[in-house]
Formats: C-alpha cells, structure tokens, sequence
C-alpha cells in the first residue's frame, strides 16, 4: 500500500520532558521576577543570570525556591536574597505576585522610591528586610496585613510620615527596626499589644507626643530603644521601672520629670536616660544585678551617688557627668569590683559639684575615673591631680586587626586557596590548612559598653549557632558606630578537606543560610544583628540547583504521565479511523490539499527539520510504536519535539487531518501546543 512509506511529523513547543523539566517555576511568578529584574538598575550586572532560562531550574542569582514541587504542579520561589548587590531605583509592586515568599532581603542596596504596598499580598512573608536602602515616603497599611511576619527591618531609610497603627496586627513579630528614618508623629499604643514582640528599635527619627506607658505590659519585650526623637516635655512613665527590659534606651529625647524606681526590672543590662531634662536624684533603691551601664549625664539631677551603685558587679560603664550632683565620690564604686584583665570600668563624673573622695584612691587596674570640673579638683591634692587633668576622654573599645603569635609547627603547604592557620592554644590542632572568609557583621543593640570581656562567650555563641568549632571563628576587627552599635569583621575558617582541594562551597551556603535567616537563638547579652556583607563573590554565583533530583524527577514523571495520556488518546482516535480511509494521494500533493484553519499553525519544510534535528541525529527523547521523537531547534531558537512518523505507520489525510486538529485543540500548561506540521516527500 502507498501508505507504508508515509512518515508523520508534528512538531508541540516545549511538550517534550527535556523542556519541560526546564520551565518549572510558576509563570506569574516568572513574570513578576521579570518585572523586578526591569525596575533595579544593575551598574555591577549582578543579575546577567536573570536573563535566561527558569528561575528555580536555571538558579538566578538571589532567587531560592522551595525544594518540592505544589500542589498547582510547579516550584514557587521561597526566597528573594540580594543582599548587597548595588541595585538602585525601585522595587517593582509586582513582587506582590510572589505569593510564597517567605524572605525578601535587599538590604545595603541603593534602592529608592516608595515600598510597594502590594508586598501586603504576601501572606506567608516571615522577613522582611529593606534596611540600608533610600526607601522614601510613607509606610504602607499594607504591612499590617503580613500575619506571619517575624521580622520588619525597614531601617536606614528616608521613610517619612507616622507608624501604622495597622502593625499592631502582626501578632507574631518579634522584631520592629525602624530606626534611622524621618518617622514622625506618635508611637501608637496599640503596639504594646504585640504578643511577642522582643525589640522595638524606632530611635534616631522625628516621633514626638508621649511615651505609651501601654509598653510596661508586654510582657515579650527585651529592649525599648527610642533614642534621638522629640518626645518634648514628655515624662518617663512610673511603670517603666517594672518591665522585663534589658535595655531601656531614651537617649535625647527632651524628656523630663525624675527617674522612675527601677528596682521592679531586675533584668536590666543597659539604662540610658541621657541628654534630656531630667531633675530630682538618682534612684536609691536596689538595681539589677545585670547592669553593665548607666548613662544619666547631661540632665539636672542633683544629689548624692546612692550606696546602690556600688553593689553592681558587672558594671562597665556609670556616666553621671554634667549634672549637680554633690557630697563624696565612694571608692566603693570601684573598690569592690573584680575588674579583670580585659574588662573595663569607666566612671566618669566629670562637671558636677563633687567635693571629695571617701575611701583611698587607689583605682585597680583598667579602672578610668574622670574627675575635671569638680570643686574637689580645686583642692591641692596630689592624688587626685591625674583624675582632674584635661586629657582625650576618648575609650575607644576597638581592634584594628588580630595578629596571633605562630606556634613552632612543621612548615607545610597548603592548596590553592587556604592558608596555614595558627590555632589557640585551647584547640586540638596547633596549625592546620583552612579557607578562611570574612563577614561584615553587626550587633545593632548589644547589652554592653566594653566587648573584651565578651569575646570568647560571643565566639562560643557563634560557633554553637554555626554548628562549627570555636577555633574556626575569630574576631579580626570591631569597633562602635553611633547608637551604639559594634560593628565587626569575622573570620571563619572552614577546614580543609583532604579529599578535594576545592573551596567547600556546600558549607558557605549553609553559614550564609544561617545569617539570613537570622535561625540564631536570641541572646539577651548580644541583641539584634546586622548582616552588613558576605563579601566572598567566589560563591555568589550558587550552583545549587534548589530543585531536588527527587522532586525534579517527579515533575518529570508527571510531564510522561501527561505526554503518554495524549499519546493513548491520539492512538484511539487512529485505530477507531484508521481503517475508513482509501484516499491514497501522493504524499507530495497532502499537503496542498490540506485545509486546517487553526491560528498560529504552520507548514514546515522538510528541509527546515532536517536542519533543527541535525538530519535526525540530535537527541531522541521519546520512541513508541508509531516513531521517535527528536530534540529540535528551529532557527528562531524555539526548541521543540519533533515526531516522525516509521516506515509502516500509515495514516490517511482524514486521520491524519483529525490528529492535527485534535492537537491543534489540546491545551495544558506543559504542553503548550501543535506549532506546525510537515508533509513532503514522501513524509509525515
């Protein structure tokens, strides 16, 4: 029969498994990615990767999803990651379609504008980190929707306008930075309602009106810092001195009024009430034992040093300078403190009306006591001249670099990339081969003045949160920006591994997975932190495909599934036809007497797919009973499957009508459809 020579070619755009597999990432949210790629200015070209292939298949720098595939049948993307990337202008309201996003970080970018309010459509948001940008305007009512938010860092920006009410909805927040911005009007009360709100950082802004006393009844709340705003004539509420407070920070913020008992918070680590009106005399009752500092200066509190003051043990910091205060200066204050070699106690009383000392003035070491302005320091009394002298008042607490003594090891080498590393004494290894790597960090509202005491029990929080050793972190340098905040450069070293000699870059992903998702458990000592960089670019463009091989081979499965579902139907509607047909007409003339009205199909030459399958020797993809199926790719690019028909799978122009028409009408969202067909010479 003329038909055994027939060969039947149908070409469906990305129906193959190849491509299929390819295109795994939710379209809108493709489109939406699209939109934000469009929006940032990109000077460093950060996001070339961004310019092909699928989001979650093709791993586009910053975007991170979800390891399974939903229920819908495609990977939703999980994370937005651009932390320090130099992106400016603005962020596209369609990152509102990303509606299973649990992180968006853009922090320390360049990024202006207005925060989109459509970020509110992201129910299942849990951080939220726009910290470090040029944001500008208001802030959205739109927050208030994020029920699942955990974190809210909008801090750093040029946020303007009154605090939302609305974020009084977001009843499991633990963390509201809003620091840094020109935010103004009234702190609402209705933030004292969060349940489990730890830290409430809105110092450094324009917020004026009252202190919510509200605020003494959440029960959560660690630190108050509201530091730096125009609280004008406001009073410190009585309620204030019996909180679960760590820190209570009101530095300069035109207070006025006298210091409330705090002898009902016995958690406190930090009190500072500074630079405001304050009159009446320091509190005498009991303090907490905590305390590491206290800084009343700069008000007008009159009275004598209370003997409270010097029952705190930890104290590193006691700043009474330029009030009235008046009688003796207690040695006791220093007397019957511990002062080891790397803590350190400032007491700085300087211009104030002080007219003696009680006690010796015999200061331990790493004890600075300032005196100048005082009517004692009129008193030709030697052993006070040193205190009394004009000199820098600056006790920088800082490191420029850490150098370690080397141990006597054998000299040995290590591979490209890793260094010989000197241990303390305290590791088991006195040298080793590490690659070690820095990280821009910060601890926003630590609950200390002096760090040196707190290295090593900061190293040891670190490598217990890092899941690494101690002798794998070090602190190469700190220092304090205003706030105060203490700024740091971290060195970790990860061990070299005998078996490769490459970088593990497996283990740098899951430390920088550990800082920005901020799964550190909470510290009442260290506080909030910052991720400033994680500057290694070595390994900011991730190989990791976020797609498992399990749930990519399901995905795959699913597309065969479909493929051979089509492929049973199309089989059915041959056999039931097959058979009624007795047009035999060349093969030559089919395709001039083919009438198929279908939008979008086309007529393809034989030369054409020869050309796209590299003469049917590109890869088979598929093979059945009626033919292979070949990997193409036309001239405009498009990929596509190509099924030719073998010798012996005959069709008449009717079935052979039917089956392009059927095709024509099948929709799927992994078969996206018949882009043509071809009929020449002797072909199908």
């Amino acid at each position: 029969m003329e038909m055994l020579g027939v060969k039947v070619w149908y070409l469906l755009a990305v129906s193959f498994v190849y491509a299929a597999a390819a295109q795994v990432t939710d379209p809108i949210e493709v489109k939406a990615l699209r939109a934000i790629r469009g929006a940032f200015k990109d000077p460093m070209k950060h996001l070339q990767s961004w310019d092909k292939g699928d989001p979650c298949s093709s791993n586009w720098l910053g975007v991170w999803c979800f390891d399974s595939i939903g229920s819908d049948g495609y990977v939703h993307v999980e994370q937005l990651q651009m932390l320090n990337l130099n992106l400016s202008q603005s962020l596209s309201p369609e990152v509102g379609r990303l509606s299973q996003l649990v992180v968006i970080d853009l922090m320390w970018n360049n990024i202006s504008g207005s925060i989109p309010k459509e970020i509110g459509n992201i129910a299942s948001l849990e951080l939220l980190l726009l910290n470090g940008n040029q944001f500008s305007g208001s802030l959205p009512d739109e927050i208030g929707l994020l029920t699942s938010l955990l974190r809210l860092q909008l801090d750093e920006n040029l946020l303007s306008g009154p605090i939302p009410k609305s974020f009084a909805n977001l009843t499991q927040l633990r963390h509201l930075h809003l620091n840094n911005n020109s935010l103004s009007g009234q702190i609402p009360p209705e933030l004292s309602r969060l349940p489990r709100i730890l830290h409430l950082l809105v110092d450094n802004n324009n917020l004026s009106g009252y202190l919510p006393p509200e605020f003494s009844e959440t029960a959560s709340l660690r630190i108050l810092q509201l530091d730096n705003n125009r609280f004008d004539d406001a009073e410190i509420p009585a309620s204030y001195g019996s909180t679960n407070l760590l820190k209570l920070s009101l530095r300069n913020c035109s207070l006025r009024g006298v210091i409330p008992d705090l002898s009902g918070s016995q958690d406190l680590y930090v009190v500072d009430l500074s630079w405001n009106r304050l009159t009446g005399t320091l509190p005498s009752s009991k303090l907490s034992g905590n305390l590491t500092t206290i800084d009343l200066s700069n008000n007008n509190l009159n009275g004598s040093i209370p003997a409270s003051f010097s029952e705190l043990p930890n104290l590193q910091r006691l700043s009474l300078w330029n009030n009235s205060l008046s009688g003796s200066v207690p040695s006791t204050l220093w007397r019957n403190k511990n002062v080891s070699s790397v803590s350190e106690f400032t007491l700085d009383l300087r211009n104030n009306l002080f007219s003696n000392t009680s006690g010796d003035i015999i200061l331990p070491k790493n004890v600075t006591l300032r005196l100048r302005e005082n009517p004692l320091c009129n008193n030709a009394n030697t052993n006070l001249f040193q205190f009394c002298e004009s000199v820098a008042e600056d006790d920088d607490d800082m490191r420029t670099n850490l150098t370690v003594a080397s141990p006597n090891c054998a000299v040995r080498k290590c591979p490209a990339d890793y260094y010989l590393v000197y241990s303390p004494p305290s590791s088991p290894w006195q040298c080793f081969c590490a690659a070690p790597f820095s990280i821009a960090y910060r601890l926003k509202s630590p609950s200390f003045s002096y760090f040196a005491p707190y290295e090593s029990s900061f190293i040891e929080y670190m490598a217990e949160s890092l899941e690494l050793k101690t002798s794998q972190i070090s602190v190469y340098s700190y220092g304090w920006d205003e706030g105060p905040r203490l700024w740091m450069n971290l060195t970790l070293f990860l061990l070299y591994d005998n078996s490769s000699i490459k970088l593990n870059k497996t283990e740098v992903r899951r430390i920088k997975g550990k800082f920005t998702t901020w799964s550190f458990p909470q510290s009442g000592t260290f506080g909030p932190y910052d991720l400033l960089d994680y500057p290694d670019r070595r390994f900011r463009d991730s190989s990791k495909v976020w797609l498992s091989k399990g749930s990519l081979a399901g995905l795959i499965l699913g597309i065969i599934a479909i493929s051979s579902l089509v492929t049973a139907i199309i089989a059915l509607i041959i056999v039931r036809k097959r058979y009624n047909s007795l047009d035999f007409t060349p093969r030559k003339r089919l395709s001039a007497r083919i009438s198929v009205k279908v939008d979008g199909l086309k007529g393809f030459t034989l030369k054409e797919l020869v050309q796209a399958t590299e003469n049917f020797n590109s890869l088979v993809i598929g093979e059945g009973g009626y033919g292979k199926v070949y990997r193409g790719v036309l001239a405009d690019q498009t990929i596509v499957a190509v099924k030719r028909a073998q010798v012996g799978s005959l069709q008449g122009e009717k079935e052979f009508l039917t089956e392009i028409e059927f095709l024509s009408r099948l929709h799927h969202r992994n078969l996206v459809g018949l882009l043509g067909y071809c009929d020449e010479e002797g072909e199908q």
